[in-house]
């Protein structure tokens, strides 16, 4: 499959390392293709991925994966062709500084990718656990459950084969809309902190 991944961050990155390593064919598109921490990417996904612009990533891709920091997202993905394609958007709406969400339980961030990412069949997904947990989603020998949601049932099915690949468990969590309740639990030192998807 041609994955395209929007952002070369630690999420963008581990999915990318992660689904290179399983045979698939995966572009970044990012701002500097030839930047040090892309190119250490790269070798990670030993020849199965390579770099361009956002619109080259778009345009080569099956499947897009927006990996993005929520303000880049805003202005990327309006201007991208995504017409027909699968967009999983894995990027939680959060404040500068982590200082909480910009959007209440009325709408979500991935209604929102949706409309910016006109004609793309868009599937909340990747959103409800860090990057080291993606780098390796098994404990005690049980994968971890990754929630997804969408109202395309094709991109859904490809976005839970996505998952699973790298070692995830599946679990739909219905239509688009319930990306509202979906969250990310971000633990520290003094306790935890919950964002909406």
């Amino acid at each position: 499959m041609k994955v395209g991944i929007l952002g070369g961050g630690n999420v963008g990155g581990t999915l990318g390392a992660g689904w290179a390593g399983r045979g698939h064919e995966v572009m970044f598109g990012v701002r500097d293709p030839a930047a040090a921490d892309m190119q250490a990417i790269l070798r990670r996904c030993e020849g199965h991925a390579r770099a361009a612009a956002p619109p080259d990533a778009a345009a080569f891709a099956e499947v897009i994966v927006n990996a993005l920091p929520w303000d880049a997202a805003k202005k990327v993905l309006p201007s991208l062709n995504l017409r027909g394609k699968i967009l999983l958007d894995a990027t939680n709406p959060l404040l500068p500084q982590l200082a909480g969400l910009e959007l209440g339980t009325t709408t979500s961030g991935a209604e929102l990718v949706a409309k910016w990412a006109d004609g793309a069949r868009v599937v909340k997904i990747f959103n409800t656990t860090g990057f080291a947990n993606m780098a390796n989603p098994v404990y005690r020998g049980e994968p971890i459950p990754m929630l997804y949601c969408g109202d395309h049932p094709g991109a859904k099915a490809t976005a839970a084969q996505l998952a699973a690949e790298i070692g995830f468990a599946p679990v739909d969590a219905g239509p688009l809309t319930n990306a509202r309740l979906l969250s990310r639990s971000r633990s520290s030192g003094y306790g935890s902190q919950i964002w909406a998807a």
